[in-house]
């Protein structure tokens, strides 16, 4: 009989489990937006809010076909952002925001498929406003999230982003530290940041 208690437990605790994940990436935890509205904008660029991390709606593509990614996820918005502001497409349009970061090339390569220089999260180079931050995967979120940095200084970056999470805010800020001659951004979730060549 106790084994079989046991069983139930476990199963209802795995059913509230799904149900809990699905509600977070799903749901509207802020009445006050609604999915689609703007909510902030970089350089003329606009941000949207998403809802829940995983809502996801049609596919955005330019008038001349290229792909942006899926309505409004933070994917779409670097890449509107660097497409719109930037007059830049990358070669390979498609991937998850983790993706963006290709972990077999060293500080300062260029990323063919992106057609960016990207640095590493210890790099001789210090992060500069409109590069492309990506952060690695979590529990939560095993796609990652990427942000285009808004504001540096000696000792922190702003950050703006779409979809950072039911709660999250288009802006958020982060330390940057400089020791033996290389930049850190403090936050191990951040993988680096890729650059366009001027």
């Amino acid at each position: 009989m106790k084994l079989k208690q046991k069983t139930y437990s476990i199963i209802g605790l795995l059913i509230l489990g799904f149900v809990g994940l699905w509600a977070f990436k799903n749901f509207n935890f802020n009445s006050n937006f609604e999915v689609g509205q703007k909510i902030d904008n970089l350089n003329g660029v606009y941000v949207y809010y998403n809802g829940g991390v995983g809502n996801v709606t049609e596919r955005n593509i330019t008038h001349d076909g290229y792909n942006l990614g899926l309505k409004y996820q933070c994917v779409e918005f670097v890449k509107r952002y660097y497409y719109e502001y930037l007059n830049h497409k990358m070669p390979d349009s498609y991937g998850h925001a983790k993706d963006f970061f290709n972990k077999s090339l060293k500080d300062g390569q260029k990323n063919e498929q992106r057609n960016l220089i990207q640095y590493t999260n210890l790099s001789k180079t210090k992060p500069k406003v409109d590069d492309l931050l990506i952060f690695n995967g979590t529990v939560f979120n095993k796609y990652g999230h990427v942000a285009i940095v808004s504001r540096v200084t000696d000792d922190e970056i702003e950050i703006t982003q779409q979809n950072p999470g039911p709660y999250g805010q288009s802006r958020e800020t982060y330390d940057l530290k400089f020791e033996k001659d290389k930049w850190k951004i403090d936050n191990d979730l951040i993988l680096g940041w890729l650059r366009k060549e001027k």
